[in-house]
């Protein structure tokens, strides 16, 4: 069974910054195409970034400039630097393959918890 564990979250000031990392279970880590998404209270989850097996990355437009995803394809880790956090930042964050998740492999992890607030 594919897994996620996402780890790195927690409590922090508008201003700060954060890192998430999400390791990865198989071997096929490496031809994913990796990206984290977000759920508020109340609101869908939604996409925040993306990287693709070749490292090309894109953002949701509310964060580009200020959260970096990467990858380390021999840890099968990916991670997501957040900088200037916002209020609106506060989510539960996941990672997932969207390669799989096209095919129809529907697991999420349990994500973790990123709260901006004064």
């Amino acid at each position: 069974q594919v897994q996620f564990v996402e780890s790195g979250g927690g409590l922090v000031q508008p201003g700060g910054s954060l890192r998430l990392s999400c390791a990865a279970s198989g071997s096929r880590f490496s031809m994913y195409s990796m990206g984290w998404y977000r759920q508020a209270p109340g609101k869908q989850r939604e996409l925040v970034a993306v990287i693709t097996s070749g490292g090309r990355t894109n953002y949701a437009d509310s964060v580009k400039g200020r959260f970096t995803i990467s990858r380390d394809n021999a840890k099968n880790t990916v991670s997501l630097q957040m900088n200037s956090l916002k209020p609106e930042d506060t989510a539960v964050y996941y990672c997932n393959a969207d390669d799989l998740l096209m095919a129809g492999v529907d697991y999420w992890g349990k994500g973790t918890l990123v709260t901006v607030s004064s």
